[in-house]
This record gives C-alpha cells, structure tokens and sequence, in this order.
C-alpha cells in the first residue's frame, strides 16, 4: 500500500482543519506563498480574511478570540511581514489573548545571510509570545502546530508564533495528527490547595468592610455564573478591571463600579477602607493600584489567580489561591456564609451619589453647548441591541465608553488593556463581527487611533461586515491633550490634529456614515446608525476639551482621586 505525501503546507491548512479554526486572518507575500497557494484547494472548508495590514489581521484575530473565546489565527509573510505582528503579540500577550500566528521564512539555507525579508522573528518575539517555534523541515509542523494550539489556550492564554521556512512549505511527507492534551513539564493549571480556600472562607466570613476586584480571568475562565453565585451569597461590593468589565451586569446591585485611574470614586476611595480584599482574576496593574506603596494597606488580600507569577509581583497578598477561578469559586461557595454588609454598601451609594452630583450629571446631562462623549453612550445605550459588544479603541473614548456603557451579557467589551494600542478598535471590531455574527458590533473610536488603521475599512468593503461605528471626534488627542491641560500648563504640544474629511473616506470605501455637529441631531442620528443593518461610520464632533474625570494622578494613591 502506497503511503499518500503531503507538502509541508497542505499540512498547515490540514491541521488548522482538525483544530476546526473558521476564520484566517492574513496577508500573503513570498515566504508563505506556497501555504497560500495550498490554502487555496480548502477555501470551501475554511475562511481567509485578506486585511489590509498585517497589524490589522493579528487585532482582527485578538476581536475574534476575545468575542468568541476561540483561538485567533492570523498568517503573514518573513520580514516586515513578520516584524508588523509584533505590536499585537504584545497586546495580546499582556491581555491574555489566545492566538496562533504562523510566519512564512525564507529557505533554511538562507537563514542568517541577510537574504530578502529575512528577519529573526523568533529571537524578536521570544519576550511577546508565551511560545513560539521555528520549524526547518515538513515532519515538524503538524507536532508545532499542535502545540501552538494547546499552549495558546491551556491555563493563562496567550498567543504563539510558529515560524515555518519555505523549504519545510515546499517538502513533503506523511501527515498524521492528533490534537495535544498534554505536554511534559507544562502545567497550566495548578492544583487547588483545600487549606486556603478554608482560610481564605474563614477571612470572608469574618470580615466587616470586603471588596471584591473582579478581571478579565473570570471572563477567560467562563466563570461567570461561579462569580454571581459567589457575589449573591457573600453580599459582598464588587469592583471591575477594565478588562473585568462585563463579568457581572452593570445593573447588579452589588456593582459599584470600574477601578483605576479613571474609574469610579467609590471604589477607588474605599478601597484604602476595606477590611478583607478580594482579588479574582485581575494582575494588580499600576493603573488599578496607583501608588503601591500606599494600596490597601489595612486589608488583608485574598488572590485568586492561575498565574504563579503574578502573585506578590506587585501587591503582596496574604492568601494566595492558584487555580483555574471557576473551580476556585465553586469551592468558595461552599464555606462561605451569605451576608449582606449593608452598611458598608451605602458608603459606596454615599459616595457614588457625590460622583454622579459632581461628574456624570454634567457628562450624561450637559448644560454647556458642546457634545459630550458621555452623552453619545448615553444614547448608544438607549438604541444599542441587548447582546452589544462594545469594542473600543485607546483614549478618552475607551474610558468614558468604559464607565457608562450598559454591560449586559458575556464577552461584551473588547479592549487593549495593558498595552493601550491606538489603531486596535477597528480591526478588532472585524475579527469579533465575523466571530459572533448574531451580535451587535460597537466600535467606538477617537479620531486619532482610527488614523492608525483606517485603511481596515477596506475589509470592511469587501467582506460586508456590519459593524457599527462611532468616531468621537475632538480633533485633538485628546488623552494627551487632557494630560497637557492638568500637568504641563496648558502647552498643547503636537497634539491637535487636522482630519481628513471622514465622512466622504467612509463613502470611498461604500460604507453609509453621517456627521453630527449639533445636540439635538444626536438622538435620532444615534438611533438610525444602530438601527442600520449593514456597516455605518457615525462621526459625532465632540467639545475639544472634554475631560474624562474621576482621575488618579499618576503616581497618586487611589483615594486621592479627584472629581475635577
């Protein structure tokens, strides 16, 4: 019996059919051309989606895995191809995103002759990737490519880059794969400890004044009906990450609000008050801590987390829980008692009763003639589908779509957290709209990270793809700008910009769009915009100097937030 050869890159397409990927989200050139060309022969049983930037495709692949909870695929060619990657490798790399990233290289013979487009993209993306491999001959891929898949989802996610070089593309051998359930000496999640999750009940239930931090790794974990039950029964005031947020309903009424430096008061003035402090699933970033020096000082600290190295890398807790949450949570359940801390719930109403008088009044309700970015939200909630997903970009538009947006279902907000990548909103808003086609696709941007990748709207054209988006314009950058304006005395350098005509770029690319300049248009054009069942571009000319309070300082402890 003849054993059937396959080439090294049917291989590749033959082996993202197994892992069942759906979507590719790539640029082809000359080191992946014969993947390319293999792809073409699967192109009924698998989709590509040709960007217009290879940043692009690895955001479009972020928008995908953060919508659907799948793994993102992207593909680019060796060199500039590669090197354009790596802006989004850092992103999803520090926002637990899943990813597999597969590189063309030039022929092994070439490597290190400075040959066309030869880049060292392993040595380079080692500090961004959880893993990644370079693979030199066909027998090796479908074993990298196994366990590109495994590791980019087991534990705490992460993407990989597989770099594969031509030749290996070109050479032939069996193909016989399996998908990985185990590799040696990777253990992505440790074993619950009983012992803590009794001494850290025991805390809970003793404690007077607890508060509860939840991040984005409820969401990784699917944890979100475990957090409710936990959050219902101990009564308990719980506080988002940015990245946290959507993990319970906006609307829960044990919800006080966002963290960090431009969340809400309440939360952030209580949390030097608290007595116990629950973490679950969050990193303690600066933005969150401000000065650790000053965090939380009288709390004892429970962290319940799936990362070894994040516990005490910034905050030192007292009782460490290392575990996948769900599991972690389930336990909790068990040993804590049901309370409800009333009184120390009506500190945080107390206080968010001065944020709303002082602050989202004038942001939700302004008197003063120019448009708010908080106003637009406030529309955007009242005309916005219930299973929206707000995808936003980097900037005053992030925060302030951040603390107003009505978070009502799973996986509803895509955002670059820990990076802060300007240009990530729209092609991430692609990668999540062909991710989850039965939901609504909010992406709201600033006018100066569309700039980034606004040729993404080509995409946009050619694949149809419905998503809604909202450009809060102000002409300037206007986080910068804002930090000028408190820090530097007013010196606006290099921060206002002079715009393109977005509207007629918006008809280029056969995408229906409308300027709004004027409060009483805003409701009505809001409405249409969502309403509108293909893609649409709203560009609403916001006050040049709206500024996104409550703010920390940098450098300030999280009680000296300030309301001005």
């Amino acid at each position: 019996m003849e054993i059937k050869l396959f080439s090294g890159s049917e291989i590749v397409i033959k082996a993202l059919l197994y892992e069942k990927v759906e979507y590719i989200f790539g640029y082809p050139g000359g080191a992946i051309m014969p993947i390319y060309d293999s792809l073409h022969d699967y192109l009924n049983s698998i989709s590509h989606i040709l960007m217009r930037h290879e940043q692009g495709s690895i955001h479009a692949a972020q928008g995908y895995a953060r919508a659907t909870g799948k793994i993102g695929v992207c593909f680019t060619t060796s060199g500039p191809g590669a090197t354009n990657l790596i802006t989004g490798l850092a992103d999803a790399l520090i926002d637990s995103t899943p990813l597999v990233c597969i590189t063309g290289q030039v022929s092994s013979h070439l490597l290190g002759t400075d040959a066309f487009q030869e880049t060292n993209i392993i040595d380079i993306s080692i500090p961004v990737t959880k893993w990644n491999i370079q693979v030199l001959k066909a027998r090796d891929i479908c074993e990298s490519i196994q366990k590109g898949f495994f590791i980019a989802k087991q534990g705490r996610p992460g993407p990989v880059l597989i770099d594969i070089t031509k030749d290996a593309q070109f050479q032939k051998t069996v193909f016989h794969y399996t998908r990985c359930k185990y590799i040696k000496n990777f253990y992505p999640y440790p074993c619950i400890e009983d012992e803590k999750i009794m001494k850290a009940a025991d805390l809970i239930n003793s404690a007077e004044r607890p508060l509860i931090l939840v991040g984005q790794g409820v969401i990784l974990a699917e944890a979100e009906e475990e957090f409710k039950k936990f959050v219902e029964k101990t009564g308990i005031p719980v506080a988002s990450t940015l990245l946290g947020l959507g993990a319970l309903d906006s609307n829960h009424f044990l919800y006080v609000g966002m963290l960090g430096m431009h969340g809400n008061y309440a939360p952030n003035i209580l949390t030097n008050q608290c007595d116990i402090l629950i973490a679950v699933g969050m990193r303690f970033d600066d933005r969150v801590t401000g000065d650790v020096k000053k965090y939380a000082k009288q709390a004892k600290i429970i962290h319940l987390e799936i990362d070894s190295s994040e516990i005490n890398k910034n905050i030192l807790c007292h009782i460490p829980i290392l575990g996948d949450c769900k599991t972690s949570l389930k336990k909790l359940i068990l040993y804590v008692n049901e309370s409800i801390h009333s009184e120390w719930k009506d500190k945080f109403f107390h206080l968010k009763k001065k944020e709303k008088t002082i602050v989202i009044q004038g942001d939700l309700y302004p008197k003063k003639k120019g448009i708010t970015m908080g106003e637009v939200i406030k529309w955007i909630n009242q005309y916005k589908k219930k299973n929206a997903i707000l995808v936003t970009d980097v900037g005053q538009h992030q925060m302030i779509a951040s603390r107003y947006f009505n978070f009502t279902c799973k996986k509803s907000q895509i955002t670059s957290g820990g990076l802060g990548t300007m240009g990530f909103a729209l092609p991430a808003s692609i990668g999540a709209q062909l991710g989850v086609k039965n939901r609504q696709i909010l992406c709201i941007v600033g006018d100066g990270g569309i700039q980034m990748t606004i040729q993404e709207m080509g995409t946009i054209l050619q694949y149809k793809i419905p998503v809604k988006i909202v450009l809060l314009n102000n002409n300037f950058l206007g986080m910068v700008r804002q930090w000028q304006q408190l820090f530097f005395d007013k010196r606006y350098s290099c921060t206002e910009l002079v715009n393109p005509d977005f509207i007629k770029l918006a008809h280029a690319y056969n995408i229906k769009a409308k300027k709004v300049n004027k409060r009483e248009e805003l409701e009505k054009s809001v409405k249409k915009a969502l309403g509108y069942k293909k893609a649409f571009l709203l560009e609403v000319v916001i006050e040049k100097e709206d500024n996104v309070f409550p703010m920390i300082p940098a450098g300030a402890a999280v009680d000296e937030i300030r309301l001005t």
